[in-house]
């Protein structure tokens, strides 16, 4: 009989509008924060730290209103060993369920030399009295000594013996500058908790930066040695290189609990809904081959691998990107792609095809493919169009025009032709921007158009003859749908896409609307 597996719980402290914030052209407007902030306690984290409240009046108030709705989360307020930047974490969070005070102070010789012009000795007081000073207010107090990864073991263990016994219930020993080595890591944890005194009556925590791209690894290393609470922003946002990744680090503990021994209380589902949510708020993209949340992270473009994924995901995926809210796409049809994966995509539209016409589909496909390396469904579809003589999709974009102006609104014109009675139809629209317009056009056009969700523009090339390729989310009864295309005209492009989305958002409701009449017919039987 197996005995049950034991899990170390480890707190997730988010701090993506604190440090995350500190990128470099990543701000969040103070409104936006608490947008941001529900839906972080919509994913479960177990401590937020909200901003930095002496830095300014906008984001004290941010702290104060996200610490008075909040009630069910704990709120971590910023400060330096310093009275005024604890007196003012103090005012804005005072209303929160739970709080904490983070205090934290320099100890790398580096930093105490030629940043805070300090002796150790200083430092060590102004620690202990500022702890001291804090904890007359509360009754949690974490204490980070920064840049402990270049300091010197003898002084982080003075450093730490001296705010324990002024009352630092959580010892953060940071990474400032991402440097250590998973190795180095494990050994600092592990000696701090032993030889310091006192050191195994607090709790420890790891906040790594990813300069050498070792973030999570490093994290990983110090839940290993110990520490119960890993700092983390979503999309691994910060300063330089960033922190460690929330999703990355939440998701190999779930991929590799067993191995690990750790556990979170993370709602996985909402990992990839916040991920976008501070990639739009924050007007910071998300690299491709980010892992977890990149658009590649789950897409798969060699004909082996699709193959294999078709036949079993579990050939080439270690996890389920549905449970983690991101939408099932893991097909990318390219130069590599084989003729099971370009059947596969055109059934999942409805079209069924002839081997021969097949072969033709299949040639022209790899014509496409060597011309942009991606073909996007809308252009699968219509290959397809061309070789069975047919209209496949509900909608065909034929014509676009827009009147743009620095002074004017955007007026627009479009043609679309439907499958349904083959005729075009013009309409026109206006809007603040080309794109506004066109949508407007688009939705007259298209009685069922769906929500405007997300749109993406990525470059594909230089000079003057670049071309774009652009990706727009829809929503439509309740499902997310997803469109690309490409083209020289980066609005021309966005208006496909919006079509392509809308006309994949049609024909999966006609199937499933056939599916159930279909079970409905065999159970009347």
């Amino acid at each position: 009989m197996n005995e049950k597996q034991e899990y170390t719980r480890v707190q997730i402290f988010d701090t993506t509008l604190r440090d995350g914030e500190q990128s470099p052209g990543a701000a969040i407007e103070p409104e936006r924060k608490i947008v941001i902030a529900r839906q972080l306690a919509k994913l479960g984290v177990d401590v937020i730290e909200p901003g930095f409240p002496v830095s300014s009046p906008g984001e004290f108030a941010a702290v104060q209103q996200i610490s008075r709705e909040l009630q069910g989360v704990e709120i971590a307020g910023f400060a330096r060993a310093v009275k005024g930047d604890i007196d003012a974490a103090v005012r804005a969070t005072q209303d929160a369920g739970k709080r904490r005070l983070h205090l934290f102070i320099s100890s790398s010789d580096i930093h105490l030399n030629y940043q805070l012009r300090k002796s150790r000795e200083e430092v060590v007081r102004q620690a202990r009295e500022m702890v001291a000073y804090g904890k007359q207010f509360v009754d949690e107090i974490e204490f980070s000594a920064m840049d402990a990864t270049r300091s010197g073991r003898e002084f982080v263990i003075e450093l730490v013996e001296a705010v324990i016994a002024e009352g630092a219930t959580i010892i953060n020993l940071p990474d400032t500058l991402g440097y250590a080595l998973p190795g180095e890591i494990t050994e600092l944890f592990q000696t701090v908790r032993k030889e310091a005194r006192g050191g195994n009556t607090v709790r420890y925590s790891a906040h790594c930066h990813n300069d050498l791209g070792l973030a999570v690894a490093n994290s990983l290393a110090a839940i290993g040695a110990g520490a119960t609470q890993i700092e983390v922003t979503v999309n691994g946002i910060g300063e330089r290189a960033g922190n460690c990744s929330l999703e990355e680090l939440v998701m190999a503990i779930e991929t590799r609990k067993e191995a690990l021994r750790a556990e979170t209380g993370i709602n996985i589902g909402e990992i990839y809904e916040t991920s976008r949510l501070v990639s739009r708020s924050m007007h910071f993209p998300i690299a491709f081959n980010k892992p977890i949340v990149g658009r590649n992270a789950f897409q798969h473009e060699s004909g082996i691998h699709q193959d294999g994924l078709l036949k079993n995901r579990s050939t080439y995926e270690i996890m389920d990107p549905e449970a983690m809210g991101i939408p099932r796409s893991m097909i990318v049809l390219g130069k590599h792609s084989g003729r099971h994966a370009i059947r596969h995509r055109l059934a999942e539209f409805g079209i069924e095809v002839t081997d021969e016409q097949m072969q033709d589909i299949y040639d022209r496909f790899k014509a496409k493919a060597d011309e942009q390396k991606i073909v996007t469904d809308d252009q699968l579809i219509r290959i397809a169009g061309e070789t069975t003589r047919t209209q496949p999709d509900p909608y065909v974009l034929v014509d676009l025009q827009v009147l743009a102006g620095s002074q004017k609104s955007r007026i627009a014109s479009v043609t679309v032709r439907g499958s349904a009675d083959g005729q075009e139809r013009t309409y026109t629209g206006a809007g603040t921007g080309p794109l506004e317009a066109v949508i407007q056009c688009i939705r007259q056009a298209i009685p069922a158009a769906a929500e405007f969700e997300d749109l993406e523009l990525h470059s594909l090339s230089t000079g003057e003859d670049a071309h774009g390729e652009a990706a727009v989310s829809i929503v439509y009864q309740g499902e997310r749908y997803r469109g690309t295309a490409i083209h020289q005209d980066i609005v021309l492009a966005a208006a496909q896409a919006y079509v392509a989305a809308c006309n994949q958002a049609l024909m999966s409701a006609k199937r499933r609307q056939a599916a159930g009449y279909g079970a409905r017919q065999a159970e009347a039987k």
